[in-house]
């Protein structure tokens, strides 16, 4: 199961709105590259047959099967702040990261 935190959700809920398409959830998966291995992606996405969906305060989650062994138990949080903004991942199954936190391997 992938969380989201408040600051996530709140950013997530104010792009879908600006987005105004109301069957899209947020896509979470993984791919190949980045300086660690693997790279995080984010997006809006209408579900496919063989995602895993899950729905975190009336936000949709969709989750690609081969991404989802990966990012298991991995919560998302949104910063705006003086020290950067932008989505983080906490993600328990990383071994290692890269200095900017957008990839991982495990």
């Amino acid at each position: 199961m992938v969380t989201l935190t408040a600051g996530a959700v709140s950013e997530v809920k104010r792009l879908l709105a600006r987005e105004n398409k109301p069957e899209f959830g947020l896509r979470i998966g993984v791919r190949t590259g980045g300086c660690s291995g693997m790279s995080y992606m984010l997006g809006f996405d209408a579900p496919h047959a063989d995602d895993q969906v899950q729905e975190v305060e009336g936000i949709k989650l969709l989750i690609d099967p081969q991404s989802a062994k990966y990012i298991e138990d991995t919560q998302v949080d949104y910063l705006d702040g003086l020290q950067g903004k932008g989505f983080t991942f906490h993600n328990p199954k990383a071994t290692r990261t890269c200095g900017c936190g957008e990839s991982f391997s495990v």
